[in-house]
């Protein structure tokens, strides 16, 4: 039986449609605090039981998404005896599959389902990799002022990271080099990383 934690962070259009995906008594589904390297995960123990974890996220549209991305994991190791890669041929026909129902306007707002239409036709390890759908999503998080780092200008700083101030000095394939100003050291960031503005700081220039 699902649990109303769950049943809470998910679309309501799309409550009946999850109820009918997850009739497994050896599944546990649970709701756990943000995680900052993931949004949800799956796992198989060695009694045979599988557990789902899915951040507490207040997007709903994003906690249903990663609630059937981790269902598909779920249903490609109860069904295939083998070896497979966790995001290969395999996953991605069972991601589409388990999404396919969702795919309506009565779940997803026009501008999120264009862009999930689109990202399901090849879906990657995690949507975050797809710009468009990330910033379609963002519209609808609750998360107080802050922009996407490729919004932010070269040279320019930013907060991350528990406040943490970043300097932003140019891209590096699909990511953007930033320097952390105290430290000086760099790091690679996504381009839809949610970062916030800073106009003035006195260790700037040092």
């Amino acid at each position: 039986m699902i649990r109303n934690e769950v049943l809470n962070c998910i679309p309501y259009k799309s409550i009946s449609l999850v109820k009918n995906l997850i009739n497994e008594d050896n599944l546990i589904i649970k709701v756990v605090k943000i995680r900052k390297t993931k949004y949800g995960d799956f796992k198989k123990f060695r009694d045979g039981s599988s557990q789902i974890t899915i951040n507490h996220i207040k997007n709903k549209y994003r906690f249903l998404i990663t609630l059937i991305h981790e269902l598909a994991h779920f249903r490609v190791n109860k069904n295939t005896k083998r070896r497979v890669k966790p995001h290969g041929i395999e996953w991605k026909n069972m991601f589409q599959l388990l999404m396919l129902p969702f795919l309506n306007n009565l779940i997803f707002p026009d501008e999120i389902l264009s862009k999930l239409a689109k990202y399901l036709k090849n879906p990657s390890a995690t949507t975050d990799s797809d710009i468009d759908l990330v910033v379609s999503l963002s519209k609808y998080d609750d998360e107080g002022i802050s922009v996407f780092l490729f919004d932010i200008l070269n040279q320019n700083l930013f907060k991350h990271n528990k406040n943490k101030i970043y300097r932003k000095i140019g891209k590096l394939r699909k990511r953007y080099v930033c320097e952390e100003v105290k430290s000086k050291r760099k790091y690679l960031f996504s381009p839809v990383t949610k970062v916030e503005k800073v106009k003035n700081y006195e260790n700037s220039s040092s």
